[in-house]
């Protein structure tokens, strides 16, 4: 699939807003996801650490979205918010388990699973996909949305109140079939 072919990442039609820096020990950016983040692998979330965001950020979202989903709506795979704005890192496994190293008053919605947490690339064999890991600097405390949310309700919000965005994108492929 040729990039002209490919779907627009989730912020192409968004206003702009400030960017700033996230990176991560698990992810690069434009290289392949781990094992580590793979629905049939390990299956947790990345460490991410972010930096650079704007002044007057009160807290922070966190979402992993699949653009390229043969949905036509892409696939959310990770939406987290309500992060204070004193937590600039979230260690790998933070969105799955038993959350270690979530804060408290996070808020996990569900994703396109149907589930609570960070669910992992699942692409339809031998296509390779993109992986958006987006952190957002938002201007309020709490975002509005609540964990019964669907991901378009707090990406609405999200639209509204960030105030700046980092992102990684990695891809992956699953094998194709024998």
């Amino acid at each position: 699939m040729s990039e002209r072919d490919r779907a627009p990442l989730p912020h192409d039609f968004h206003p702009e807003v400030h960017e700033f820096t996230v990176t991560s020990e698990d992810v690069s950016h434009g290289a392949d996801l781990n094992a580590a983040q793979v629905l049939t692998g390990k299956n947790i979330s990345p460490h991410l650490r972010w930096e650079g965001f704007p002044e007057g950020t009160k807290s922070f979202a966190v979402t992993c979205f699949d653009p390229d989903a043969p949905t036509g709506s892409g696939f959310w795979h990770w939406v987290l918010f309500d992060l204070p704005v004193s937590v600039t890192e979230l260690p790998a496994g933070a969105g799955t388990g038993d959350f270690p190293g979530l804060p408290e008053g996070a808020v996990h919605a569900r994703n396109d699973y149907g589930t609570r947490d960070f669910g992992g690339a699942a692409p339809p064999r031998g296509e390779r996909h993109r992986y958006v890991f987006t952190v957002y600097a938002v201007d309020r405390e709490q975002l509005g949305p609540d964990e019964d949310s669907s991901p378009a309700v707090v990406g609405f919000h999200l639209r509204f109140h960030a105030l700046g965005r980092a992102q990684l994108v990695a891809e992956y492929e699953a094998p194709a079939a024998r």
